[in-house]
């Protein structure tokens, strides 16, 4: 499934994507996240568009103690949307 996330966050984007890229899409969302694609918005905004194998299994990871304070720490809000094939 394609999940659309929209994220504002404290630190710089270039930290969140390093961030979220190497701690928690290579690491914790390995075996359930295919692929994945960041889109700068602007220096604390940014779009994230992943094909989620597992949405049970995003959800635990979106929840885990590590996540929860990496979001405190950046003051990151994230907002998911589905996208649904027009044919």
């Amino acid at each position: 499934m394609n999940i659309p996330i929209v994220s504002t966050f404290s630190c710089t984007f270039d930290s969140f994507e390093n961030d979220v890229t190497n701690l928690f899409l290579e690491d914790l969302c390995k075996e359930f996240v295919e692929a994945y694609e960041f889109v700068k918005v602007d220096e604390h905004k940014s779009h994230l568009l992943m094909n989620v194998l597992d949405m049970e299994k995003l959800g635990a990871a979106m929840t885990c103690d590590f996540a929860i304070e990496w979001d405190k720490r950046n003051n990151c809000q994230d907002t998911f949307y589905k996208i649904k094939l027009v044919e």
